[in-house]
């Protein structure tokens, strides 16, 4: 959990009301900053893959409306003639 000021919260045991900071028990050291480095490390990394994956799920999106846009165009340039004869208009 972190402190008012998006620090991590740092426990005060007995060794923090006396002032004496010697002991080090009650506050994070280097190996705590460590894996959180890490972690935040791989969250970043696991971030930056479903950053990718959504860059090219856009494109294939967009690659597959612009294919179904050519597709409907086709079939309105093919299905014209036969349109007005859906209506019973024209007999063939």
């Amino acid at each position: 959990m972190s402190g008012p000021n998006g620090e991590p919260h740092m426990a005060v045991g007995a060794a923090g009301r006396d002032g004496d900071d010697s002991d080090g028990d009650d506050s994070f050291g280097e190996e705590e900053y460590a894996a959180i480095n890490s972690m935040l490390d791989q969250i970043n990394s696991c971030l930056d893959h479903l950053e990718e994956k959504n860059d090219y799920l856009h494109a294939c999106l967009k690659e597959l409306l612009e294919s179904n846009r050519q597709t409907r165009l086709e079939f309105q340039q093919i299905g014209e003639p036969f349109s007005e004869a859906a209506d019973g208009n024209i007999k063939i």
